[in-house]
């Protein structure tokens, strides 16, 4: 960490970012927080509203609006900045214009001396975090996308639910684009210790595997279903950044479907950040975990890939 102060700099003050700064607040989650937004005005505000909540919660936070220079000794810089997803859009159809809004960022967070660790969540986040890594010039493992992080709680808590367990005790994962192409490798779905397979084997008049199909259409389509009822996603993705920093900061090794950087693994070795599980620590992206995929789980894997990467070629970048 850049200091014994824990800083954080939130770039972008809409829903999602808001909603990580009220959790980081409601969690005492860091000594400083400032906010940044092209709307100063904006940010001015939203720090003045998260201060006047300061008497209710057990935190001491410094918070307050600022720029780019006080990225210099922050240790986490989360990204939420971009134009937000319309009903009926993909993640990917928001490729071109977030990239220009993260042109303008990255140079001047890293003009400001900032050496701690970039959070990306602004979508298509598997594409922006690969921005975000060629701008700055940072090592992979200090670039981090949020991923497939919400995914895998989304799944966790309708798996929670199917099978009338705390979904913590579920050990399942969306890996993947955090898109259309993101899957379930369900051959590495754990329910406390027991392989989910074998639950549908032992009880076949109670659970099966077209309940498990629905389920992760259920999970691939919730963004969707959220924006059309509610027009944008924000209070899941804002709890997910709050869980990614907490580990970081107290250097965890907790592990999380984030979108990072392959190095290897699957024998695939373009500069593809994608979600899959991940030791996070410190450091940031600690140790990339490969899993033990049947044929088609890891062809649907390299599907997903394939096409973070021809959607990355597509535009023009560094």
């Amino acid at each position: 960490m850049a200091n014994l102060k824990r800083k954080v700099v939130l770039i972008g003050t809409g829903m999602v970012g808001m909603s990580f700064a009220y959790a980081a607040l409601n969690q005492s989650i860091c000594d400083e927080l400032v906010l940044i937004d092209l709307n100063a005005q904006r940010a001015h505000g939203e720090a003045m509203d998260l201060n006047h909540g300061l008497a209710f919660s057990n935190s001491s936070m410094q918070i307050y609006f600022g720029n780019y220079f006080d990225c210099g000794d922050a240790d986490i810089v989360v990204i939420c900045a971009g134009v937000n997803q319309k009903e009926g859009e993909t993640r990917l159809q928001l490729l071109q214009r977030n990239y220009k809004v993260f042109e303008s960022i990255v140079p001047r967070v890293v003009s400001a001396g900032f050496d701690g660790i970039f959070l990306v969540a602004t979508n298509p986040v598997d594409i922006m975090t690969r921005i975000t890594y060629e701008l700055s010039g940072f090592n992979a493992a200090k670039v981090i996308g949020s991923g497939t992080t919400l995914d895998t709680a989304r799944l966790r808590y309708l798996l929670g639910n199917y099978f009338e367990i705390d979904p913590r005790h579920i050990h399942a994962y969306v890996i993947g684009e955090h898109g259309d192409s993101e899957f379930v490798p369900w051959s590495q779905a754990i329910m406390a210790v027991n392989p989910i397979s074998d639950m549908i084997e032992k009880y076949p008049g109670r659970y099966n595997n077209d309940d498990l199909k629905k389920i992760e259409n259920e999970v691939r389509t919730a963004a969707y279903e959220i924006i059309k009822a509610k027009g944008s996603t924000y209070y899941g993705i804002g709890m997910a950044i709050c869980r990614i920093v907490r580990a970081i900061f107290h250097n965890e090794n907790s592990v999380f479907t984030t979108s990072v950087r392959l190095r290897g693994e699957y024998g695939l070795r373009k500069e593809v950040f994608i979600g899959n599980p991940c030791i996070i620590n410190s450091g940031g992206a600690n140790r990339v975990l490969e899993l033990k995929l049947t044929d088609e789980e890891l062809a649907k894997f390299k599907k997903s890939y394939e096409i973070l990467d021809e959607s990355f070629s597509s535009i023009s970048c560094c």
